[in-house]
């Protein structure tokens, strides 16, 4: 039996049915199957969420990869369930079972500002499933370390912005000052507070992540300079990669193309 489809001829017979190209009497060539996309995994920073990379999602897209944003308990459209028992192992434990449930593998572990801490836990406990891990003006924790050991200048106004707001939460930083109106308007819509435990944890830690590591530097810096000190350690210790991008600490917000050929760069080794 001979079936005629457009272009097509489906021919069935003993052997099954053969895809025949009408116009040359051959078999109509088979697609070849896709290749996977390569894997982003975002660990997002403090007072934002999965929303904050809405920029990124196209653009990494037309460039051929998969872009995964989860939000932190608490955050987002999360928010409902913040309470005062959550720290950085809650947070840790967030993208671990997106990796456990969405059965990611051979991951880009990307961790911005405060999910540095979070990637390194993560790269910590899932290593098996991550292929490298990049650093976003993040902080790059050691054993032991919270967020406010890495930042002891900021360590009394947050801990005293808590206490003047509910006594567990802190209250949004403010935005680079090169954010435009529009982007500052989406994002304090949007941004909430911040379990002070998340900044106080100390991270658990067995060793260092053993998969290549890369940071990168926004270098529109403010005067108190954050990140500066985990760009020198990624620039003087050995097994790092390290990049400059000429941006403010948020770029997925304010200069996502250029964020988007920095990760393609870093990616392509």
């Amino acid at each position: 039996m001979t079936t005629v489809l457009e272009d097509d001829v489906y021919t069935t017979g003993t052997a099954g049915t053969i895809r025949i190209n009408a116009i040359n009497n051959k078999p109509a060539e088979t697609p070849m199957p896709s290749v996977p996309a390569k894997t982003f995994l975002v660990c997002h920073g403090a007072w934002s969420a999965g929303w904050a990379w809405k920029k990124m999602h196209p653009l990494m897209e037309a460039a051929g990869y998969r872009l995964v944003t989860p939000s932190y308990t608490g955050l987002g459209e999360r928010a409902h369930l913040a309470n005062p028992s959550i720290d950085l192992e809650t947070h840790i434990a967030d993208i671990l079972n997106v990796i456990t449930y969405e059965d990611l593998r051979d991951i880009v572990l990307l961790g911005h500002s405060y999910g540095g801490m979070v990637a390194t836990g993560v790269a910590d406990r899932a290593g098996d499933r991550i292929r490298q891990l990049i650093y976003l003006d993040a902080f790059v924790p050691r054993a032991g370390q919270s967020l406010l050991d890495l930042n002891e200048p900021a360590r009394q106004r947050m801990r005293d912005a808590a206490t003047s707001n509910d006594g567990w939460r802190v209250p949004p930083m403010p935005t680079p000052p090169d954010t435009s109106a529009d982007d500052v308007a989406w994002l304090s819509e949007r941004r909430v507070d911040m379990p002070i435990k998340c900044f106080e944890t100390g991270l658990k830690l067995q060793s260092e992540p053993a998969m290549p590591r890369s940071y990168i530097y926004a270098t529109r810096i403010t005067p108190a300079d954050t990140f500066g000190p985990f760009a020198q350690r990624a620039r003087s210790e050995p097994g790092w990669d390290y990049h400059e991008i000429d941006a403010s600490h948020s770029p997925n917000v304010t200069a996502p193309e250029a964020l988007r050929g920095m990760l393609q760069k870093i990616v392509a080794g």
